[in-house]
């Protein structure tokens, strides 16, 4: 699989395609900046360690590379400032997306290809992204809160001197301060966590309220999130290159599910080559579930702000994304109580 990463010489993109190296499954990385020198350099970088790490051919590309390119991850993006939400970014970065979209088309974008946007505000940006590009609603993902689970995921485990990989836990919603951690479903080693010895429920408003200020947290550290983000892209670039069908909570357009409908967050979404394969519909709480919608309201608002202020995301949103194929549109449902419904965008997704 040959990916490119938009943004690559920043320190989000850089740390991706040293994720991606590492992992050793795709075949051939283009890394895109408009900062010549500075990819210049990861991609130097990157190519003297490659006979320590994979058979792998790493460029520094333009947007000639698109074409050729089997999935395009998209990391470039204004930073956000210490004291800024994810969302307060969305007037100073969406002209600059759409730029990068634009010139993505121009280039001649495969239609079998995945997008994969990382930006930020994710959520808004992939909604944005799966309307402006053409391509079927599943082939456009973003990360969403995939680097909020896992830091969740890994904080649970320190608090709880745990090894980090037996801990189940996971955050949906928007990938900013509306997500949602979804204690009911939480494990250790297949336990319910709630029931693990020394747990409670104040910690685990503690360590929810870290994780939901982990990217501020890391800005005013070091300048910004980067192992932790690039080992995220490398989990659903791995999921698409593979066809794994793993389940991951990437942010996708939802049509539905949970009674959510024209608007990017997050949900469990089995992710193969495709793309989005399935958006998964879990039986949450009804506290969960108020709290899911509610995150997709503050997503719409900000989607309608969007449009109101910025002619050119009116223009690229005034259109849906293309359907799915009748056989993605299957719903496949088991009862008793871990019930699961698979629920697949139908038009407009």
């Amino acid at each position: 699989m040959r990916v490119a990463i938009i943004g690559g010489g920043g320190l989000v993109g850089s740390c991706a395609g040293f994720a991606l190296q590492c992992g050793g499954i795709v075949s051939e990385l283009d890394l895109i900046d408009v900062n010549g020198d500075l990819v210049k350099g990861h991609t130097l970088d990157l190519l003297h360690g490659a006979s320590l790490a994979a058979d792998q051919r790493i460029r520094n590309s333009g947007y000639e590379a698109i074409p050729h390119c089997d999935m395009v991850i998209i990391t470039a993006g204004l930073r956000r400032k210490p004291d800024e939400s994810r969302l307060d970014l969305i007037n100073r970065n969406t002209q600059l997306f759409l730029t990068i979209l634009d010139q993505v088309k121009a280039a001649g974008l495969s239609q079998e290809a995945v997008v994969l946007v990382v930006s930020n505000p994710v959520d808004i940006l992939t909604y944005v992204a799966a309307h402006k590009l053409g391509l079927s609603w599943s082939r456009v993902m973003g990360l969403g809160t995939v680097l909020d689970t896992a830091r969740f995921r890994s904080l649970i485990a320190e608090a709880m001197s745990l090894p980090a990989t037996q801990v189940s836990a996971t955050i949906l919603g928007e990938h900013g301060d509306s997500m949602v951690p979804i204690w009911s479903h939480a494990q250790i080693a297949g336990m319910p966590l709630s029931h693990y010895p020394g747990w409670s429920t104040q910690l685990g408003d503690q360590l929810f309220q870290r994780t939901r200020g982990g990217g501020a947290e890391a800005i005013k550290l070091k300048g910004g999130a980067g192992f932790a983000v690039g080992l995220s892209i490398r989990e659903v670039v791995h999921a698409v290159a593979l066809d794994s069908k793993r389940i991951l909570p990437v942010s996708s357009v939802i049509q539905g599910a949970y009674g959510i409908r024209d608007v990017a967050l997050s949900v469990p979404t089995i992710v193969g080559r495709s793309g989005v394969v399935a958006q998964l519909q879990l039986e949450l709480s009804p506290r969960e579930t108020s709290a899911l919608q509610s995150s997709a309201r503050v997503l719409r608002e900000t989607i309608n702000q969007v449009i109101a202020a910025n002619p050119d995301a009116a223009a690229a949103t005034a259109s849906r994304p293309a359907s799915p194929s009748p056989a993605a549109s299957k719903a496949v449902s088991t009862s008793g109580r871990g019930m699961v419904r698979v629920t697949m965008g139908g038009s407009g997704r």
